[in-house]
């Protein structure tokens, strides 16, 4: 299967605010996709012309590269997707740490930080009534 990530441009937005809305249930996270776009600050998994997941990262966690979000779209779950562009973006991160974080609930998510190499680094209350978000932390190797 042939398969490559991409920066996204704007000519993607509708495709990924798809994505968003079929994993979310709506289109509230629509602007800040937009917006991660125009900053460049958005990857893409293309697979056979297919956009099958993106990432969006900032580089504005206490200093610190970070993974804000990363979206599968339902029918390519398992299947590598959420790692492959994790990977990208580690490898091409510009800081020699990559900080993300998901839900306390997030069981997939924690089995995937602990697949690429991610310790945990700590965590914050009151985002989500009773589900703490879990920090995570991986060392990259950042670019110069």
């Amino acid at each position: 299967m042939s398969h490559h990530i991409i920066e996204a441009r704007m000519e993607h937005l509708q495709a990924l605010c798809t994505i968003d809305q079929e994993v979310i249930g709506d289109s509230s996270r629509a602007e800040e996709i937009q917006q991660a776009i125009k900053e460049k600050r958005c990857l893409l998994y293309l697979s056979a012309d297919t956009i099958a997941g993106f990432l969006l990262f900032s580089n504005d966690f206490f200093g610190y590269s970070f993974i804000s979000l990363v979206i599968v779209k339902p029918s390519e779950r398992r299947k590598g997707i959420a790692s492959a562009l994790m990977t990208a973006y580690i490898q091409m991160a510009k800081t020699a740490k990559v900080f993300s974080s998901t839900n306390q609930s997030n069981r997939r998510m924690h089995q995937l930080f602990h697949n690429l190499g991610f310790v945990k680094s700590g965590f914050i209350d009151n985002l989500d009534e009773g589900d703490p978000e879990i920090i995570y932390m991986k060392q990259a190797s950042p670019q110069t």
